[in-house]
């Protein structure tokens, strides 16, 4: 794992776009950098396959992005990142760590709660869809 860096935006939207029906922008990602936002990216085989994206504030800290290639699922990539980021959010002395996801990615909820985070609340109608809009789950872990 190494920090990412803007020359590696062409490659995460390369998998953003796959993985999701409604991706970040390129511009997203490159004002999450520029803001000095923690972002990661793992390599499998020379290639990059997965990326993460954390906030920080004051004891508390939000998984903006986590992804992994969608060829990629499976290999436990999403775990070793979701594991980094806590790594850093500890390595800054937060307490609370948040993060939204979709219902409809249970591949996530259950890496989430095996990673010990529970469900805290839902957004109404945060996420586009297909046909509408979808809630977000909220979930949270206590860093002890």
């Amino acid at each position: 794992a190494r920090p990412m860096r803007e020359d590696d935006l062409d490659a995460v939207m390369e998998i953003e776009r796959r993985a999701y029906p409604f991706p970040w922008t390129r511009g997203i990602f490159r004002d999450c950098l520029r803001a000095g936002y923690p972002a990661w990216v793992l390599e499998d085989d020379g290639v990059l396959a997965a990326y993460g994206l954390l906030s920080i504030a004051v004891g508390e800290a939000h998984i903006l992005n986590l992804c992994s290639a969608p060829e990629a699922r499976g290999r436990g990539l999403g775990r070793r990142m979701l594991r980094l980021l806590l790594q850093q959010a500890r390595g800054r002395a937060v307490e609370r760590v948040f993060l939204e996801v979709r219902p409809s990615n249970p591949a996530a909820i259950a890496l989430y709660h095996a990673e010990g985070f529970n469900e805290i609340g839902r957004r109404p109608r945060y996420y586009p869809a297909t046909h509408g809009r979808e809630d977000a789950i909220v979930m949270a872990l206590e860093l002890l």
